[in-house]
C-alpha cells in the first residue's frame, strides 16, 4: 500500500519515525534550580509528537493553525489556545503547514510535578486553592475567553523572568486556572478516559496520526495506516484502541467534523462544498454525523456559531 502524496513532508516525517518504535513518554529533565520548565519550541521539532508524561503542562500555541488531540478528544485549534494537561494524558498539537515550513517558536510550555506542588501546598495553604483545578486536568482543559487572554499573558511573563519574579508568575498563572469561571473552561476527553500505554502503543499511534491528519481529506484506511507500522489490521487496531480510547474509523470521522465546524465558523464555503472537502462522500451522511457529533445540523451550527 502506498500514502498520499498529498503531503511529502507528513511522509518524510513517518518514515522516519519508523525507524525506531520505542516509547513517546516524554522525559521531562529536570533543573535543580528551578521549580517549573519553561521552554518554547518550532514545529516541526522531534518533542512536537503525540506524547505523554507524568508532568502537568501548560500549553499556548502561539502561532498558526491545525488539529489536536488530547486524550480521546480530537479538535482544532487557532494561535492563543491555552490548554492544561493532567499527568499521564497524552496530547499532540499537529499544525497545517506549506511543504517545508517551519513556524519558529509555535509553542510556549509551562511543565511541572504534581508533588512538587503538592509538597508546597503542605507549607503555603493557599495553594490548596489550585487543586480542584488540577483534579479538572486529568480531562485536559481548554480555556477560553479572557481567562485564555489573561494566561497566555502570564506564560510568557514567566519565560520572560528568573528567580522568583519567575515563580510569581508561575503562581499567577495556577491564580489564573483556579479562578476561572467554569464557563470559560472545556473539559476534553471523557471522564472514563483510561489509556493503556506502552512504548510501542505510543509510536504506532504517533505514525497512525501523522497519516490521518496529512490525509484525512482524502481517502483515509486503516489497512494504509497498519502497513506503515508493519502489523496486521487486526493488531494494529487493537493497539490503536487501546492507546486513544477509540477505533480507527471513529478518530477519522471526528478529525473531518471538527475541520468541518472550523470551515463553518469562519469561511462562507457552501455546507455541500464543506462535506466534500472534509472527506464525506455525500451530504447526507455528513449532515448526519454532523448533528449527531454537535447536536445540530450544519446551517444551525453556522448561525450559532457566528452570531456569537
Amino acid at each position: 500500500m502506498r500514502i498520499s502524496h498529498r503531503d511529502e513532508d507528513a511522509a518524510v516525517r513517518l518514515a522516519e519515525r519508523l525507524t525506531g518504535l520505542r516509547a513517546n513518554r516524554e522525559v521531562i529533565p529536570h533543573n535543580p534550580d528551578q521549580s517549573v520548565r519553561w521552554h518554547q519550541h518550532d514545529y516541526p521539532t522531534a518533542i512536537a509528537r503525540w506524547n505523554y508524561h507524568p508532568e502537568y503542562e501548560v500549553h499556548l500555541i502561539r502561532e498558526g493553525s491545525g488539529r489536536f488531540i488530547v486524550g480521546d478528544h480530537l479538535g482544532t485549534f487557532e494561535a492563543g489556545q491555552v490548554t492544561l494537561i493532567g499527568s499521564g494524558l497524552p496530547h499532540d498539537w499537529v499544525s497545517d503547514l506549506k511543504p517545508g515550513e517551519v513556524i519558529r517558536n509555535r509553542d510556549a510550555v509551562l511543565q511541572f510535578d504534581g508533588q512538587w506542588l503538592r509538597n508546597c501546598a503542605g507549607l503555603m495553604p493557599e495553594l490548596v486553592e489550585v487543586e480542584p483545578v488540577l483534579e479538572e486536568s486529568a480531562r485536559g482543559i481548554l480555556f477560553t475567553g479572557e481567562t485564555a487572554t489573561k494566561a497566555a499573558e502570564a506564560i510568557e511573563a514567566v519565560g520572560k523572568s528568573v528567580g522568583i519574579e519567575q515563580l510569581h508568575h508561575v503562581l499567577r498563572v495556577l491564580a489564573i486556572f483556579s479562578r476561572s469561571p467554569q464557563t470559560d473552561r472545556v473539559l476534553l476527553a471523557r471522564e472514563w478516559f483510561q489509556p493503556q500505554l506502552d512504548g510501542e502503543a505510543a509510536a504506532v499511534v504517533d505514525i497512525a496520526l501523522e497519516y490521518i491528519f496529512a490525509n484525512h481529506s482524502g481517502p483515509v484506511r486503516m489497512s494504509e495506516a497498519a502497513s506503515l507500522v508493519g502489523m496486521a489490521e487486526p493488531t494494529f487496531s487493537k493497539y490503536f484502541r487501546r492507546a486513544t480510547g477509540q477505533n480507527f474509523s471513529d478518530m477519522v470521522r471526528k478529525l473531518r467534523l471538527a475541520h468541518a465546524c472550523r470551515l463553518l465558523e469562519q469561511t462562507q464555503t457552501p455546507i455541500s462544498e464543506v462535506c466534500f472537502e472534509v472527506g464525506f462522500s455525500n451530504l447526507s451522511n455528513f449532515n448526519r454525523h454532523f448533528l449527531a457529533e454537535t447536536g445540530l445540523n450544519p446551517r444551525r451550527y453556522r448561525f450559532e456559531r457566528t452570531k456569537q
